[in-house]
């Protein structure tokens, strides 16, 4: 299979859980306000958040971005427009409606076409490795992360972390079944070394006909997992699970701020 060269961030969220106050959130002027706004991608960490994230994208070997954005997220485009990278060409797609991230995917098909791409968290810091496995891999994946080492080498509290996805894998190493927020029976049930789902995948363009197969779930959005099933059962495609031993900096809340601007202190940033 063919190295994957194209990825898409997923930028288009409403940010809730950044805009909320907290007191216990130590953060500079302009931090506040870009949390204010919601933006994740866009907090200020010497540089945008998403700086970091398109640089690594960009040292596994990724040639072109796109970020899905709202028609309201001006400012990014005005902010990415306005740089000249050498290593990674920057495009956008327009959700018009935060209508749940299978509709903020399917914005991207015209970036995609007939290639396979990435997708990830707009606020999330994945590792260098996590993405060129992916990209080597060339087909239909994900990683699986195993929750030890997310406890250890992440900012995010392990209370979080059992509410992630939990993956399973069938004898193959293939996608078997993915649960959102697995209750304590779940998780009993899946084991204590259950991989964890960071949304980070690899699809092919059989995702974009499942993505529009999708119904609205019980939260009334169009739901990327949901997708994947559908790719899943119903267009034959299999997930190949990469599983990895590696943390991952999630940029969730004003609480999260601190933490990850620590951790990314002194990166290089090439994009």
């Amino acid at each position: 299979m063919s190295f994957t060269t194209r990825a898409v961030i997923l930028a288009r969220g409403l940010g809730t859980r950044m805009r909320q106050a907290d007191g216990a959130a130590s953060l500079d002027a302009e931090q506040a306000a870009v949390a204010d706004a919601g933006v994740k991608g866009m907090i200020p960490i010497e540089r945008p958040f998403l700086d970091y994230v398109i640089s690594a994208l960009a040292d596994a070997g990724i040639t072109d971005v796109c970020l899905v954005i709202g028609p309201e997220h001006q400012a990014v485009r005005d902010y990415y427009g306005s740089l000249q990278p050498e290593r990674v060409r920057v495009h956008f797609a327009v959700q018009a409606e935060p209508r749940g991230t299978a509709d903020a995917v399917a914005a991207a098909r015209d970036f995609a076409a007939d290639q396979n791409v990435l997708v990830l968290n707009s606020d999330n810091f994945y590792p260098v490795d996590a993405y060129r496995a992916l990209a080597a891999h060339g087909g239909a994946g994900l990683v699986g992360f195993e929750r030890e080492a997310l406890v250890a080498e992440s900012n995010i509290p392990e209370e979080r972390i059992r509410k992630f996805a939990l993956v399973a894998r069938d004898a193959d190493g293939f996608l078997d079944e993915i649960v959102e927020k697995p209750d304590e029976a779940t998780v009993a049930r899946m084991g204590a070394h259950a991989l964890v789902s960071m949304n980070l995948w690899s699809f092919t363009p059989a995702i974009f006909e499942a993505c529009t197969r999708v119904r609205p779930s019980s939260r009334g959005e169009l739901e990327l997992q949901d997708a994947v099933r559908i790719a899943m059962h119903e267009l034959g495609e299999r997930f190949r699970v990469l599983p990895m031993a590696a943390g991952v900096l999630d940029l969730s809340n004003r609480r999260d701020i601190p933490a990850v601007a620590a951790r990314l202190a002194g990166s290089a940033v090439r994009l």
